[in-house]
């Protein structure tokens, strides 16, 4: 055996390579990879708010027999229970076959993505055009919120406390909701600022209307003709929308993207990318887990995970309480002994961007489902930072399942940074770490995702269910 030889095999004993998967799967598994994609872009064109998630979610759990609980309920050995925790947050969990005492398995995303909430107050009208008001919701670039079609999803509360819900603008003969930009021939002052001095955010007012009430003694006649058209078909009066969730989200539908059709392009992917693997993992014909499996979609993580709602609340805390206590088991010991994948998206490497990717520690379509360590900013800033021998564990894990994954951070280490609901799942003693797929254009009005790496998301959280 030659030097160079000898050289070659030492070093793929002993180097760490990130491989492009379509060079390391069988033919099937891409084919099944594929297949796969099919059913998350139905999720994605079905769940645009984390409302529709929770009902999807629910649709799916029926299927496979989970049934509706409420803290206090009785829990039993092999049941398998869902928690709708007010219309915008969702436990889903199956008792395993051994103690519970040995832990949980969990897999927590967040459902609610960057989008246009309405204000309390949204309609007036200006130089007799209709508009609505908006306020964004989570960190979004404003500029990239302007002329494209928009959507109006949410609920509104009526004067009887009956819940009307609202989709307008998804059908293709629904009309669509729109934010004008300045033409680029009177665009010169606007050039001269800077990208998020370009679009205020008092700025993203919804286009709505044109067309005046007919009654010329009324005043404000294109806003009355608005709101004569939502009272005549929803019984909606301009009092009603105080209380309103409405939101504006991009109206366009999970399309796959390249010639290769190999990737998706959709609205949402953050952190429904995520989110439908925790559930497909759930639901999957292969899982015959022995731990107590959970799969927990939460709300406002892209607002700080505040409210109840949030992952900053107690109530996944007070589920394991209830878990543990109809179970007759410690709950501290039972989260002490639980372990977590916190489900939420990493960066893409984009060429185009390269400056800001440390390429090393970077995460890259096709490369599988992404570990991070730690999130946070800077000095690590947020973040619950896992353990060696969890993050060892893990790996080995995935290793054993045949699962790709790459390790990666979240661009380079003075360049900005970002947290997930790991910090909040460690407070309560539970081991965690951030796993999820890498996104190309994070928080855009449109997404891109490799169909493998979602797919792998899936691989690795069926993995730790069935652990």
């Amino acid at each position: 055996m030659s030097t160079n030889e000898e050289k070659v095999k030492l070093s793929d004993k002993l180097f760490y390579k990130s491989e492009n998967a379509f060079d390391k799967l069988e033919e099937n598994e891409k084919a099944a990879a594929f297949e796969y994609a099919k059913g998350y872009k139905k999720f994605l064109d079905n769940a645009k708010t984390e409302r529709e998630a929770v009902k999807e979610a629910i649709a799916m759990a029926e299927k496979k027999g989970f049934a509706p609980y409420k803290l206090g309920d009785d829990i039993k050995a092999g049941g398998k229970y869902y928690l709708n925790n007010r219309g915008k947050g969702l436990f889903l969990f199956k008792i395993g076959t051994e103690p519970v005492e040995n832990g949980i398995r969990i897999a927590a995303a967040h459902i609610d993505s960057p989008r246009l909430d309405l204000k309390p107050r949204p309609i007036y009208e200006d130089s007799e055009l209709g508009y609505l008001k908006t306020h964004y919701y989570g960190g979004v670039k404003k500029f990239q919120w302007a002329t494209i079609p928009l959507a109006l999803h949410g609920s509104v509360v009526l004067s009887d406390n009956s819940v009307v819900d609202i989709c307008i603008g998804e059908d293709e003969n629904d009309p669509i909701f729109y934010i004008s930009d300045v033409a680029p021939h009177l665009g010169r002052n606007q050039a001269q600022k800077t990208l998020s001095a370009a679009f205020e955010g008092e700025a993203l007012n919804l286009l709505s209307g044109s067309m005046p009430y007919p009654d010329k003694d009324e005043s404000d006649r294109v806003k009355l003709n608005i709101l004569s058209m939502l009272n005549e078909k929803y019984g909606i009066t301009e009092a009603d929308l105080i209380s309103a969730e409405l939101c504006a989200v991009p109206a366009d539908k999970a399309r796959d993207a390249g010639l290769d059709r190999s990737m998706i392009a959709s609205y949402g992917h953050d952190d429904r990318v995520c989110a439908y693997p925790a559930l497909s993992a759930l639901f999957d014909d292969t899982l015959d887990p022995t731990h107590t499996v959970m799969a927990v979609l939460a709300d406002k993580e892209e607002t700080g995970s505040n409210g109840n709602t949030g992952m900053k609340s107690s109530i996944l805390y007070d589920l394991i309480g209830e878990i543990a206590s109809k179970l007759s088991a410690s709950p501290a010991v039972v989260r002490a002994n639980s372990k977590c994948l916190s489900a939420d998206v990493n960066v893409a490497y984009d060429p185009g961007f390269g400056d800001v990717f440390e390429r090393r520690n970077t995460a890259f379509l096709n490369h599988g489902v992404v570990i991070s360590k730690y999130t946070g900013s800077g000095g690590k800033g947020g973040t619950s930072d896992a353990s060696a021998e969890f993050l060892g564990s893990i790996i080995n894990m995935f290793n054993k399942d045949d699962v790709i994954w790459q390790i990666a951070e979240l661009g380079k280490v003075d360049q900005g940074g970002g947290g997930t609901v790991a910090a909040y799942i460690a407070d309560l003693n539970i081991d965690v770490i951030d796993l999820g797929v890498p996104v190309l254009s994070m928080h855009a009005p449109c997404e891109i995702i490799a169909k493998l790496d979602v797919y792998m998301a899936h691989k690795a959280i069926l993995s730790l269910y069935n652990e």
